[in-house]
């Protein structure tokens, strides 16, 4: 997804480690959530 940055999280508008991997967390989470329901 986009150009790997520093922090290895690319596409997510730059971000390094913080946002983008709090993003991807959120995403899985949530996927995973409605997996189950």
């Amino acid at each position: 997804m986009g150009e790997v940055v520093e922090g290895g999280y690319g596409g997510y508008g730059g971000y390094g480690n913080g946002v983008g991997a709090i993003l991807v967390l959120f995403i899985l989470l949530v996927i995973i959530t409605s997996a189950f329901i």
